[in-house]
């Protein structure tokens, strides 16, 4: 398998230093800066990213830099927007982070005006294209246009900006996962089939809980005594011999909580993602759990949340990813231990390849990152899953195969988490 050309764009190591710094308001005149500071880093193409930029006091310290505020992750034709001629006003992109003092908001219906303390600015180059590490920054610089009377900058960040290769593995179901699609592996305009994936429903009623639309055949009243609850589902990931090499089902039921028609958090279904017991044949080994309910809203999501299974973890369940997905649109379900961290403000462990020891040890975000991505599609929608996979996490196909048995269960869990009282057609009244 030949991986694609990815590169990650990290920031990190901020600070900002400004002592002695003070600066003009409407009507106090001067005042200190606050405690409170943030930046804004932007990209063209990209969503603003935020991070908190915390204050340096001494002239001796100098920011973690280790510590990662943001990342981009852009592939070859991301880099190809990026260095082609904009508008008139912005012809050139760059990387911009923006620092303000304060936090937006409002207090009693009033809005607070954060403010401006300055920007930094870099040029994309043609040097980003170049696909080997790079530090394209790492230090102090002067930001903002006040002045210290000695004439040196009075605010200044410190900032690290690097570039690092970061290959990845595309792979796509060539068609919904409820028809057991093949799964390909894509390398520019080459479709190589890699997997074949395998859907079967067990224990189910006799209605299709994944049909958007009943057939003109099914009797009214089956239509009002349809089972609530969805189980019995499960996908085989087979390689290209036939041999199942992964699999995901159903192990706690997708059903409406009480007083209401949907799937609610405090009673999610949930998936087990299984792989081959390598020392008894025609058994599975745990990988790792799937739970997925519906959050109401004027824009409907779906949470989706994944735990590793491993045993060197207390409690076994280590908790990866949670993220909510668009019910109509659909979006990315993914896991960057990068991320996660500066959500939940723990420490990282790495991913353990199926076919390791399990003895998983402590594993920085810096070497861990990204590992996986799945973009599916909303309710009722003929989605395939696009999935990509980081290559320092892919030793073998085996490898990969665990991590399509996820993506088809992120993808179901948006069929299954639709809300179970469904109108029925007028055809079918007028029929009565």
């Amino acid at each position: 398998m030949d991986p694609q050309a990815f590169i990650r764009l990290s920031i990190g190591s901020l600070g900002l230093r400004c002592s002695g710094i003070e600066l003009n308001t409407r009507k106090s005149g001067i005042r200190r800066l606050s405690s409170t500071y943030v930046c804004e880093i932007r990209l063209r193409g990209f969503p603003v990213q935020t991070s908190s930029v915390p204050l340096i006091t001494s002239a001796e310290v100098v920011p973690d830099t280790q510590n990662i505020a943001s990342s981009f992750y852009l592939e070859e034709s991301d880099l190809k927007a990026l260095l082609a001629p904009g508008c008139f006003y912005n012809p050139h992109a760059c990387l911009e982070i923006a620092v303000f003092s304060g936090r937006k908001g409002s207090h009693c219906g009033v809005g607070t005006k954060r403010q401006q303390i300055g920007i930094f600015k870099m040029q994309v180059g043609p040097e980003w294209c170049a696909g080997k590490p790079l530090i394209l920054f790492n230090g102090w610089i002067g930001i903002g246009k006040n002045k210290q009377e000695n004439g040196k900058p009075g605010a200044e960040l410190h900032l690290k900006v690097k570039l690092d290769p970061d290959p990845r593995y595309v792979f796509q179901f060539e068609d919904i996962t409820t028809l057991s699609p093949q799964i390909v592996q894509l390398q520019g305009s080459i479709r190589q089939p890699i997997f074949s994936c395998k859907f079967s429903k067990d224990r189910v009623s006799q209605i299709d809980p994944l049909s958007t639309y009943w057939s003109d055949s099914t009797d009214i009243a089956d239509l009002e005594t349809e089972r609530r609850e969805r189980k019995g589902w499960k996908v085989k990931i087979h390689d290209l011999s036939g041999s199942a090499v992964a699999a995901a089902f159903i192990t706690t039921p997708f059903v409406p909580s009480s007083g209401c028609d949907w799937v609610a958090r405090s009673n999610p279904g949930a998936w087990l993602i299984v792989r081959p017991d390598v020392c008894r044949s025609e058994s599975w080994q745990p990988w790792g759990k799937l739970e997925a309910w519906r959050e109401r809203g004027i824009r409907d999501s779906i949470c989706c949340r994944f735990h590793l299974l491993s045993e060197a973890q207390e409690g076994g369940e280590l908790l990866m990813s949670e993220i909510h997905i668009n019910a109509e649109k659909g979006g990315e379900f993914f896991i960057d231990t990068e991320k996660h961290l500066r959500t939940v403000s723990s420490a990282a462990s790495p991913i353990p390849s199926p076919q390791s020891s399990g003895d998983f040890g402590a594993l920085s975000p810096v070497v861990a990152g990204f590992v996986m991505s799945c973009r599916v599609q909303g309710e009722g929608k003929r989605g395939k899953p696009l999935v990509q996979l980081a290559l320092r996490h892919v030793t073998c196909v085996e490898d990969a195969a665990i991590f399509m048995a996820l993506a088809a269960a992120v993808d179901l869990s948006i069929e299954a988490c639709k809300p179970f009282r469904r109108k029925i057609r007028r055809g079918f009244r007028n029929s009565v």
